[in-house]
């Protein structure tokens, strides 16, 4: 499932922008980076459990960043539903 983080279309980047879209209801899954701010990690996590939304762990920002093909080291992204 990580490959679909490539299309931009199914995508958010960003911790603002999925706890948007989960508390929206149109996350699809949720992934997020270990080495995130614990404040970041702690938001993310409980937004997901709350709403039940699937929540993926990737080793580093950079690699979530590699796998969103984004330049910029990512804390959080997730795939949307019904782009």
């Amino acid at each position: 499932m990580p490959e679909r983080l490539k299309k931009r279309a199914m995508r958010v980047v960003g911790v603002r922008q999925v706890l948007r879209a989960v508390k929206e209801g149109s996350a699809e899954s949720v992934f997020l980076a270990m080495d995130a701010e614990a404040r970041l990690r702690y938001q993310v996590e409980q937004a997901a459990k709350e709403t039940g939304v699937p929540l993926q762990f990737i080793a580093t920002m950079e690699e979530l960043a590699a796998l969103c093909q984004v330049d910029v080291p990512s804390a959080a992204a997730c795939l949307i539903r019904n782009p």
